[in-house]
């Protein structure tokens, strides 16, 4: 199963993106105001994400698709590109 964390941008730092499906913080898909993102991974949640302060999740797929569409997200691009 894949689960998805919403967290600040700020602390894309603590990523360890050798065990999340992005490749690098470049990468990441940003909230419209630039200042969140999130992450994916199968299986065990990854180390890292004990550390994140400001985490919103774990979420499953369809749940951050769910918040994927609100205002804070949704752009005019398709979804299925970036979940």
């Amino acid at each position: 199963m894949v689960s998805y964390i919403i967290f600040s941008v700020i602390e894309l730092d603590k990523v360890d993106f050798t065990k999340v499906l992005e490749t690098s913080a470049d990468t990441v898909r940003k909230s419209n105001d630039g200042l969140k993102t999130f992450v994916k991974w199968e299986g065990e949640t990854p180390n890292f994400v004990g550390n994140l302060e400001t985490k919103e999740g774990p979420y499953n797929h369809s749940e951050i698709i769910a918040v994927l569409e609100g205002s804070e997200w949704k752009s005019q691009l398709n979804l299925g590109d970036y979940t």
